[in-house]
């Protein structure tokens, strides 16, 4: 329900943050429905995240699994589900691979991140396919206004790091304050190490450093047409190349590329009605190389359009109304069967509230130019306790299109695949008090034809049946000048279907994982330490592989050397801990970084 910072100095419980990706409108995460983690600049400058899978691991719900160190492929479960589970939009655009049904976590460069919502939970009844587990939002552009100022980041670290960022923000001149921009550009370089821990689990033995560079640049901008009109558009690019040890069948370097183009407009043409417009294309191009020669390549671009209209009947009774399409796009080395597909949903919502009572109610129809309609729907009940304590309950269906990979891939894909389908239900209490706030959710959620991997077949499958239980927790306090947090996840996904696999572990899930921080305030010093520990995993369905569980203890500080002029440290995995999140592949050993942070 809520797991936001709390500053409380005093009685006065602080201010809860919008967030938008929940419902598709402005809401307060106190008037939420959903499980969800609102995680602003400042807290991201606080931990010194220097990717966006550290920025999320521990959140409540959220697992990772990587291949190595910065750069490699990175894999996200939401509550248990699949990694393709989970919709990830940037700038209200919807981004991933339509080939793979892989999610670019890596290559967005959380320098250039202002913001990012965590929606857990199922939302297919807003958004469509791929929000089985929930949605995670980024917003790029720091929204800054006033007169225009600059900002410079420069980090040193192990293995060969280098990062720089360089941008401008503020009030475009001659405006008159009713235009702004936000601009950014940035690199990563790191010498990498040997990803393979075990050469004849990798398949292939290389032993070399897998190293990463990586370019980026964003830009945001928008217009103050008048109290009733603005406009907004937004911009991201993030070029890099890996080296990975592959093969002649695999490749052993990836050339990629991912971008988001987006433009919107919102107009209120009278005060109960808001009307909203957006469109935008991503794009999502990798090329696989092997000894230098290209060997594969596979780009998807997603065009998307969307229409909304926000209707306030009274202050408490409030309709949305609106159309999605979309339109993706393959272009490979290989001929596939089918290249192309359109959707068009269509949606509508209605939130309200009678005294301590808030209801949501959502309903979604998605028109698939391959497998034709699925109807989704969402209800939500809240009601206030009294005393900062609010209950809440929800029950939402969501589906899963399969990917041109999963289809049509010559000699891997499978073109009899059927949608996969879910079921959710959910219970959550939380508290806000003065010094603090608490959530608690309980979740089952059933997915039927599950997708994955067949190693007997080397061939995707469908899995009849699935069922993932988890509990969510989650706290965040302020004692004195100390800032506290604490996330906790327990899940039990297991294969339910008839067979061998019959209440098998779902591979790659950890069963806990807890995440702690904690941060003091020393005037022009801050410190802060956090720890994160996951229980153990396997690495296929039939449990053979066992992946062991771990412990990682960061430390952080940073010393303010003027208003405008800070100098950060960090230390990753202070204890040296040898540890695999995914079987066979080697994690990063104990690593520092000495950042210059100039923001005026």
């Amino acid at each position: 329900l809520l797991t936001t910072p709390a500053g409380a100095q005093d009685t006065a419980a602080p201010l809860a943050p919008i967030l938008i990706t929940a419902s598709r409108t402005p809401e307060t995460t106190r008037d939420t429905l959903a499980a969800v983690s609102v995680i602003a600049r400042d807290e991201i400058e606080q931990r010194q995240s220097r990717t966006l899978p550290d920025l999320l691991q521990g959140l409540p719900g959220v697992t990772l699994r990587s291949n190595g160190g910065l750069g490699h492929n990175t894999n996200l479960y939401l509550r248990g589900t699949n990694p393709d589970h989970t919709l990830l939009l940037v700038n209200g655009i919807k981004l991933g691979s339509a080939s793979s049904g892989f999610l670019p976590w890596q290559s967005l460069p959380i320098a250039q991140i202002d913001r990012v919502e965590v929606v857990r939970g199922p939302r297919s009844s807003l958004y469509g396919s791929e929000a089985i587990g929930g949605v995670i939002q980024v917003f790029t552009g720091r929204g800054k206004r006033g007169p225009v100022t600059p900002r410079l980041t420069t980090t040193l670290g192990s293995d060969g790091r280098a990062e720089g960022q360089v941008g401008i923000a503020g009030d475009i001149p001659g405006s008159s304050g009713s235009a702004w921009l936000d601009a950014a550009i940035g690199f990563q370089r790191s010498d990498g190490f040997d990803v393979c821990a075990d050469p004849e689990g990798c398949g292939v033995d290389e032993p070399d450093r897998d190293g990463y560079r990586n370019n980026n640049a964003t830009l945001s901008a928008g217009w103050e047409a008048s109290k009733q009109l603005t406009f907004d558009v937004n911009f991201l690019r993030s070029a890099s190349r890996l080296d990975y040890d592959g093969g002649s069948r695999f490749g052993n370097s990836r050339r990629s590329r991912i971008q988001v183009l987006s433009a919107g407009a919102v107009a209120q043409p009278t005060a109960a009605w808001t009307t909203t417009l957006r469109t935008g294309r991503s794009r999502d191009d990798a090329k696989i190389f092997s000894d230098g020669e290209r060997i594969n390549r596979l780009d998807t671009r997603r065009d998307q359009f969307s229409w909304q209209n926000d209707l306030e009947l009274d202050p408490n009774h409030t309709i949305m109304l609106g159309i999605d399409w979309l339109r993706d796009r393959l272009d490979a080395a290989r001929e596939f069967a089918e290249d192309q597909r359109d959707n068009t949903g269509v949606f509508a919502q209605y939130r309200g509230r009678v005294a301590d009572h808030a209801l949501q109610l959502s309903l979604r129809h998605d028109d698939n130019e391959q497998f034709g309609g699925e109807t989704t729907g969402n209800i939500a009940w809240g009601y206030e306790l009294g005393n900062g304590l609010r209950a809440m309950a929800s029950y939402g269906t969501a589906f899963k299109a399969p990917t041109f990979n999963d289809l049509y891939f010559p000699g891997f894909g499978d073109p009899t695949l059927d949608p996969e389908s879910s079921s959710s239900i959910e219970f959550g209490l939380a508290g806000d008090h003065a010094r603090g706030d608490w959530a608690i959710n309980l979740f089952q959620t059933e997915i039927d034809d599950l997708i994955s991997f067949d190693a007997a077949t080397f061939s995707p499958k469908n899995i009849e049946r699935a069922r993932i239980r988890g509990l969510e927790f989650s706290t965040r306090t302020q004692i004195a000048n100390w800032r506290l947090g604490a996330n906790l996840t327990l899940l039990d996904p297991r294969n339910v279907s008839a067979g061998s696999n019959k209440d098998k572990l779902l591979q790659r899930r950890p069963e806990q994982s807890l995440r702690l921080d904690a941060d003091r305030d020393l005037g022009r010093l801050t410190v802060g330490a956090s720890l994160f520990a996951s229980g153990r995993r396997f690495d296929d369905d039939e449990n053979q592989v066992r992946v062991g569980g771990f412990t990682l203890v960061d430390l952080r500080a940073e010393y303010a050397l003027s208003k405008a002029l800070r100098i950060q440290g960090r230390v990753e995995n202070l204890f040296d801990k040898d540890y695999e999140t995914a079987a066979h592949f080697n994690q990063p050993d104990r690593s520092f970084f000495v950042t210059l942070v100039y923001q005026p």
